[in-house]
């Protein structure tokens, strides 16, 4: 277990405005000029957007900064199976705080929670839960290493999880994620009953073939929203699960192209009427992005399509306490309760706020940082 940090080279740095310098745009996309939200969206991500953000990129944004958050939260890498794994670790100072891993998605990373692990692991309200906080990047994201081989799925990276928490001393911890990091804590709920106290998440996916009979409009709605999501808005997953070195080229080229493809994703997942600005900080994104193109990890990330897309076990069942909250606009991760009670066998709380997507920690982080509280002390309780 060894401290990590990693200052960017200057040289890497001048080398990425120089290619955002470069850059080469096609022309505006052909819609019609006065659509507004989702209309003027409808082609991908807007030349005008695009061209702003650039600049932003270029001239306004401060990569240091990040960096000096990171290693003020705390920055370490480990060896497990043969591969380096980065992860924040920041322990609380309280006594009675209990462990817990949040594991991130696509197109996330451990930037999704650096706003947020202070106020998990040392809370102002005494009587709120408090956590030892750890972050891991996925492989392939990030500060982790990029695997050379094949097998690195949803079931290896939870697997790796428990040794990584066995390694810090918690033989005992708590679990949420979501998406990609949904799957990994059900997986991890799922298959380490006597490591896991019981999950927190924002991600739930039922067995497969169950009847839409029994459940209310608005669960039938969510079954429509799932399957057209799938069927009609997953090109990026397809794409992913079949050509991830094919994508990867162009993601670990082009700064531009990078920033494009999940942008689109931040655009179409949060809960905002017309840019995931209205509730993210720009600066938040690009450093999740920036995160990407220094570690030149858009290919390696991809891959999580092609190791676990559509994998989850039909057959595994959690059976440790789990808290879940379906976040409204964050249709992939969506699942009627009467369904996940077919997984989740002890869901101890259940939440559907009015508001929310994909990346809640960055859209909403105080409303998330209480809900992901309130979920685990109900989840400590049920285990009393």
């Amino acid at each position: 277990m060894q401290p990590f940090s990693a200052p960017a080279f200057d040289a890497d740095l001048d080398d990425l405005r120089a290619r955002l310098t470069a850059a080469r745009l096609p022309e505006r996309e052909p819609t019609d000029p006065a659509a507004t939200g989702a209309d003027r969206w409808a082609q991908g991500v807007p030349l005008a957007d695009l061209t702003e953000l650039v600049a932003y990129w270029q001239d306004g944004y401060d990569w240091r900064s990040f960096e000096s958050r990171l290693d003020k939260i705390g920055q370490f890498r480990t060896d497990i199976d043969g591969l380096g794994i980065h992860f924040l670790h920041h322990r609380s100072p309280r006594p009675d705080a209990v462990p817990l891993v949040i594991t991130h998605g696509w197109p996330g990373s451990v930037a999704e929670f650096v706003d947020i692990i202070d106020a998990l692991a040392d809370p102002s309200d005494r009587g709120a839960p408090a956590f030892h906080v750890v972050a891991p990047s996925l492989p392939g994201f990030g500060f982790s290493d990029r695997p050379t081989a094949t097998g690195w799925g949803t079931e290896a990276i939870a697997s790796a999880w428990v040794e990584l928490m066995s390694r810090l001393g918690y033989d005992r911890f708590l679990a949420h994620g979501g998406v990609w990091g949904g799957v990994v804590t059900t997986i991890l709920g799922g298959r380490f009953p006597e490591h896991v106290i019981g999950i927190h998440s924002t991600f739930a996916e039922a067995p497969p073939g169950l009847s839409i009979e029994g459940l209310t409009d608005a669960e039938r709605s969510w079954v429509e929203d799932h399957r057209d999501f799938w069927l009609a808005r997953a090109g990026y997953a397809k794409a992913q699960a079949t050509s991830p070195q094919t994508v990867g080229y162009g993601l670990v080229d082009s700064p531009v192209g990078l920033l494009a493809w999940i942008l689109d994703k931040f655009a179409e997942w949060s809960d905002t009427d017309d840019s995931p600005f209205e509730t993210i900080p720009r600066d938040r994104v690009l450093d999740n992005v920036t995160l990407y193109w220094l570690t030149r990890t858009g290919a390696s990330a991809a891959r999580i399509y092609a190791e676990s897309h559509d994998s989850l076990d039909p057959q595994l069942r959690v059976d440790v306490p789990a808290a879940m909250t379906m976040y409204p606009v964050d249709v992939s991760s969506k699942c009627p309760r009467p369904w996940a009670a077919q997984r989740y066998r002890q869901i101890v709380r259940w939440r559907e706020p009015v508001r929310g997507g994909h990346f809640p920690s960055l859209e909403m982080p105080d409303f998330f940082v209480d809900d992901v509280r309130a979920g685990l002390a109900a989840v400590l309780a049920a285990t009393r």
